[in-house]
């Protein structure tokens, strides 16, 4: 995927998404060469806070117990993209928009790219700050979907963006809750 297109992607129905359903990457490229290195990003970091932040007693646990935690974390991240691109479909199936699943997928890819960037926060030693950053990620990501959902099922009804992006979001919400559950139930089990 072009990063220089992703800026465009916030603002626009058309810019940056007209370009990723144009170039129709497959899933699998996609997959290798996108939501894998982006996917990367949140367990790596959860390491490294790990490691820097000893202050705090959440976080101080061995290096196997954070390995641990984060390759449950990046195997559910693996795990819930294409699963989300199933339901991005069934949200267009369901507004007669019927999108082909790598069309889908694509949006399932492109949507939690804040959401990976964002524990790069982490670099910076104020853990209030990475709160905020990742309530902007989520900003982010919910206008990524409501940008996307208008190009990717071919919707000219504003009504219906809404509706669709609406769904979208809170499938997807369901989805980032559930891994931040896992995560956490991860990281009881790694304390105890």
């Amino acid at each position: 995927m072009n990063p220089m297109m992703f800026p465009k992607m916030l603002t626009s129905h058309a810019e940056g998404w007209d370009w990723l359903m144009r170039i129709h990457p497959s899933v699998a490229r996609m997959y290798l060469t996108y939501v894998i290195p982006m996917s990367i990003i949140p367990p790596a970091m959860l390491i490294y806070a790990s490691r820097t932040y000893t202050d705090i007693p959440m976080l101080q646990i061995s290096a196997d117990k954070a390995l641990f935690i984060a390759a449950v974390f990046f195997i559910t991240e693996l795990i819930m993209v294409p699963i989300m691109g199933r339901v991005v479909q069934s949200i267009g199936n369901v507004a007669d928009a019927h999108p082909p699943y790598h069309h889908a997928f694509a949006l399932a890819a492109v949507v939690p790219t804040p959401l990976w960037l964002a524990p790069l926060a982490l670099f910076v030693p104020n853990l209030y700050f990475a709160m905020v950053v990742m309530l902007f990620a989520l900003g982010a990501s919910a206008a990524l979907i409501y940008q996307g959902v208008d190009r990717v099922f071919d919707l000219t009804d504003e009504g219906k963006t809404l509706l669709v992006a609406g769904s979208v979001f809170a499938a997807g919400l369901v989805a980032w809750v559930s891994m931040m559950g896992l995560a956490f139930v991860t990281w009881g089990a790694a304390l105890t």
